[in-house]
């Protein structure tokens, strides 16, 4: 699993998450999105919005709108998404519906390796932040290049380092150009830059090009080798 971090709310986690999915369902893959985000979650939102995911009340799920994640882990047993189709999973109806940490980590136990699954972190100053690092494999950071933005950054990088779920790169999110030296504040390589595009940005071709070229590197990376992509 990949946990799609970041700074403060507003760093393009939510858009990255939905970005990086529909990319690879592109390269027709099975994936895997999950809102992590408990107390502030728009993953379903937008990906319905993007077209990737769409409301159902088919079984396993017991809700009229997305599968929730506690549903998905408790009746499944094990999740085998459509391929070229992300399964977008929605966050428990209430926050203390279930623990956090058992939830993830079953998620993990329930997806087969060659499926891509990516968590759609709460912002990284959050203690909510610390149970989906620690059940990922990797982390994916994202931020824009504004000063702050970067220092949150780098404060959740640190984070993720600390519960043992390393930083794998960068996303520069509504940049233009990113200049040298990213890379090295971070440890990590700069994975890919995602362009400014409104009021819709995944609709944009450029902003969908740019994911494309993202999702490319990424499949090339040793831990994603398992994964199951054109």
């Amino acid at each position: 699993m990949i946990a799609v971090a970041g700074g403060k709310g507003g760093s393009g986690k939510t858009t990255t998450t939905v970005g990086v999915a529909s990319a690879l369902s592109r390269r027709g893959a099975s994936v895997v999105a999950a809102d992590a985000d408990w107390d502030l979650p728009n993953l379903t939102a937008l990906a319905t919005e993007a077209g990737i995911s769409e409301p159902t009340s088919s079984p396993p799920v017991s809700t009229d709108t997305h599968p929730t994640i506690v549903d998905a882990v408790r009746e499944s047993g094990r999740i085998h998404p459509e391929r070229s189709r992300a399964l977008v999973l929605a966050p428990p109806r209430s926050p203390d519906e279930a623990d956090s940490e058992a939830v993830f980590a079953s998620l993990a136990g329930a997806i087969p390796p060659e499926v891509p699954t990516l968590l759609d972190c709460p912002a990284g100053a959050s203690p909510d932040v610390a149970a989906p690092l620690r059940a990922a494999d990797r982390c994916l950071l994202v931020t824009p290049l504004r000063r702050p933005a970067l220092r949150d950054a780098v404060k959740t990088a640190a984070i993720a380092r600390r519960l043992d779920c390393q930083p794998i790169g960068v996303v520069a999110v509504r940049a233009g150009s990113v200049p040298e030296g990213v890379g090295d504040l971070f440890r990590c390589p700069v994975l890919g830059r995602i362009p400014e595009a409104d009021p819709e940005p995944l609709a944009d071709p450029a902003v969908r090009s740019a994911f494309d070229d993202l999702v490319r590197r990424l499949v090339r990376r040793e831990f994603a080798s398992r994964w199951r992509v054109a």
